[in-house]
């Protein structure tokens, strides 16, 4: 006689933190093997984000001019002389024989958001193919046509419009392939009580990249051209590709360097959320889960802020304060290195909370307000204090080092409800945020087209009303206990 029972899949604070206690100190040191791979993870997401968002640096280089009616009055204080190098009012040369294009704001949006029409096609199958065949090829596969691509861009440019777009679009599949295929990795290497920190750590790699191609992207652009951008970020990814086949593994149990007492604390941690059997999609229950759509409207109204801060920051900074393209890459990556530091902090912020007997949910739900509310409150007040770079600089800094707090809260929750489906989870919510990528550079074009003088106002002021509203639903939706379709079905013989 059979009796079907459901586990609860899912294991206790008190015992997570007693199980915790038994372990020798040398398996949760940060020299451990989990680390180490989610250091890895770091840097490949480093440049799989610089892939994608060097266009929106180099522009300003590409086009003959990005300061379609400036925003500049006569209270606006211009950046000093020498300030960072050089005069603003009259903008360096850049390097002799480097194509320039004739684009408009709404060019220019329909190109930066060519990419996110090939991501929102492969993010939520990406998750589902790294639950199923591995983080390892699928992520690899996808930073490696990613670098091939951006390789590809300037001379997909050089043949046109259509050329450069269709190019972005086929870049963006393989970008969203590598963002969504990478979650599947921490339900085999992600101890509960070390996720939000191990995945802050591979995740803030993200920023780290729109620091360093914003950085870099306008000295090279200034320096030798803006192709060569493309060439130079295009050729690192190649190599990291390289140390992503040799050094990651799926699991514990395939890595060929890991520890025996590592192996152990890993496996015992997850025995009870992961089972290595494959279950069918429960597609039916997710539709009908109010935390996962709640973890879909986050993730699409954050990203809506962070599109704002990614693309148009270049954008709204060279508009208001008529800066050169390498002073310009200097201003608009300074924001990002607080981000970077923000992202790692956070998780280890989240962890602690926990140790400190703070709910799991709560600890979510904190880390995704302050990631969303006050970041969004500082970008829309902006266009009042645009007379001091200074200050602009400073707000654009908080908001950035404030939004990635979200790493820690939404962006990891799926773990949480859904452990044997998470990969597939962020997927889809991934791929439900990237329409947010598609309409805020045409949305944003449009408005900066119709009205130049109030149009990074409403551009701001939409941009609050959205990152409130998906807030919002995920405060009331929004859980961290595994769901009951979530939990693994065993048969027990009696």
């Amino acid at each position: 006689m059979t009796e079907l029972r459901l586990t609860r899949g899912e294991s206790k604070h008190s015992q997570d933190m007693q199980v915790d206690k038994k372990l020798p100190g040398k398996v949760l040191g940060l020299c451990s093997t989990r680390y180490g791979l989610a250091l890895i993870v770091h840097f490949c997401n480093l440049s799989l984000v610089a892939q994608n968002i060097i266009m929106y640096i180099t522009m300003v280089a590409m086009v003959n001019s990005t300061d379609h009616q400036s925003l500049l009055n006569s209270s606006t204080e211009w950046l000093p002389v020498d300030s960072l190098g050089g005069g603003n009012k009259t903008p360096k040369s850049l390097p002799a024989g480097v194509p320039l294009y004739d684009w408009s704001p709404k060019i220019q949006g329909i190109i930066f958001s060519s990419i996110s029409y090939g991501m929102i096609l492969t993010l939520a199958l990406s998750g589902y193919l790294a639950g199923r065949i591995g983080t390892k090829r699928v992520f690899g596969c996808a930073l490696l046509a990613s670098s091939v691509l951006a390789l590809l861009t300037p001379l997909a440019a050089d043949f046109g419009i259509a050329s450069l777009i269709v190019t972005r679009i086929v870049h963006g599949l393989s970008q969203g392939i590598g963002s969504g295929g990478q979650f599947a990795l921490w339900e085999k290497w992600g101890p509960p009580h070390e996720r939000s920190r191990l995945c802050s750590i591979a995740l803030s790699g993200m920023i780290l990249g729109s620091f360093t191609a914003t950085l870099l992207g306008g000295f090279i652009s200034q320096a030798l051209g803006w192709p060569f951008t493309f060439y130079i970020f295009g050729g690192i990814g190649c190599v990291f590709c390289f140390f992503w086949f040799v050094l990651v593994y799926d699991d514990p149990v395939s890595h060929p360097w890991i520890s025996t007492s590592e192996k152990e604390y890993i496996m015992s941690s997850l025995d009870q959320q992961v089972s290595s059997s494959k279950q069918s999609l429960p597609i039916k229950a997710i539709l009908k889960s109010l935390p996962c759509w709640s973890l879909c409207f986050c993730c699409f109204s954050h990203q809506w802020l962070l599109n704002i801060l990614i693309v148009y920051t270049p954008t709204y900074i060279g508009s208001v304060y008529n800066v050169n393209i390498r002073d310009n890459g200097v201003l608009s990556a300074f924001p990002f290195i607080g981000s970077w530091i923000t992202g790692i902090l956070g998780g280890y912020l989240a962890d602690f909370l926990l140790t400190k007997n703070f709910r799991l949910i709560t600890v979510r739900k904190i880390a995704t307000v302050l990631g969303n509310l006050p970041a969004s409150a500082f970008i829309m007040a902006l266009p009042y204090v645009n007379s001091n770079y200074i200050t602009t600089i400073t707000f654009l800094t908080i908001s950035c080092g404030l939004s990635q707090l979200c790493q820690a809260g939404v962006y990891i929750n799926a773990l949480d409800i859904a452990p044997r489906y998470s990969s597939f989870l962020a997927g889809v919510s991934r791929e439900f945020s990237q329409i947010a990528a598609i309409l805020v550079p045409i949305i944003t074009g449009f408005l900066l087209s119709q009205d130049p003088e109030f149009g990074w106002k409403y551009t701001f002021f939409l941009m609050f009303a959205i990152n409130l509203l998906g807030l919002i639903f995920y405060i009331i939706f929004g859980e961290a206990d595994i769901q009951d379709w979530a939990k693994e079905r065993k048969l027990t013989y009696l």
